[in-house]
């Protein structure tokens, strides 16, 4: 049996358990100082907070990204991140996403906006520069879709070139990254029993918008590995009968406004995208 006490938790028998200790990991492409001179700023507001700050300098692939990621998700750690990749930042953003990982970008708005003010391209490896309007577009939607990510940013939804909507786990945010990579400003909404779509949608011109849906066993089975890392869920989120509810109700809104439907099971996050770019009319 475990007790509160002001220094901790207590155990039966007198013997003290140490709650677990805040972790911070500074992921870098470089060694990591500039970060973590910016969290133990931002830590001088938090005084009576005392959390590790380990670094994780030299990220540069992918697969360096995934092990930190998946490190952060088995001890219960914060990302903050200074990578300058935007390659590598997406995949961040998709990894710690998925894995329900708090990641913080401390570089990407920061170059967005430096590029937008001097009307110049930042060099993001050395002696290679990103020099085209294509780039600015692509920052610019990354940015979108992170701001319009499941139901966030109603306001100016319309601006969106795509909307994807669908129950959760349908890949809605993978494939919105996925898509903003190549420059398409997406937003995506989250379906969720007997509960109306906001109202901004009735903005978007139909012809923009697409329903994403997936096989009710496959659902089921993904829903639960995720129940594993995340119990407050409930275990209604992963019962079959419930999301059978779920994706026959997503089906009704999905016909009543016309909005055409990409079935994702099976498919990978770039045949999905291919396929909703056909849909919508759009190119890359």
């Amino acid at each position: 049996m475990l007790t509160g006490s002001a220094s901790g938790i207590m155990a039966s028998g007198g013997l003290a358990v140490e709650p677990r200790r805040h972790t911070i990991l500074v992921v870098s492409d470089g060694t990591g100082t500039t970060a973590e001179r910016v969290i133990r700023a931002a830590l001088l507001q938090f005084p009576s907070a005392e959390p590790q700050i380990e670094r994780r300098p030299e990220i540069r692939a992918p697969e360096q990204v995934r092990a930190v990621v998946q490190e952060a998700r088995e001890r219960g750690a914060m990302l903050v991140h200074t990578l300058v990749s935007p390659e590598l930042r997406r995949f961040l953003y998709m990894e710690a996403d998925s894995a329900q990982v708090i990641a913080v970008d401390l570089m990407g708005t920061v170059l967005t906006q430096l590029a937008r003010y001097l009307q110049s391209v930042p060099q993001v490896r050395p002696g290679i520069l990103y020099g085209d309007e294509r780039y600015f577009r692509r920052v610019e939607a990354l940015e979108y879709a992170i701001h319009h990510d499941d139901g966030q940013g109603l306001r100016d939804i319309d601006r969106a070139e795509i909307v994807l909507v669908g129950v959760s786990r349908t890949s809605k945010t993978p494939v919105s990254i996925y898509l903003a990579y190549r420059g398409f400003r997406v937003a995506n909404l989250p379906v969720v029993l007997g509960i109306p779509l906001p109202e901004a949608i009735e903005r978007v011109p139909p012809g923009r918008v697409v329903g994403l849906t997936v096989d009710a066993q496959r659902l089921a089975a993904i829903r639960e590995a995720r129940l594993k890392h995340y119990p407050p869920l409930g275990l209604e989120y992963a019962n079959i009968d419930h999301i059978r509810q779920e994706l026959r109700y997503s089906r009704e809104l999905f016909a009543a406004h016309g909005w055409p439907v990409v079935d994702v099971t099976g498919r990978s996050v770039e045949e999905t995208a291919r396929e909703v770019l056909n849909l919508v009319g759009l190119s890359e």
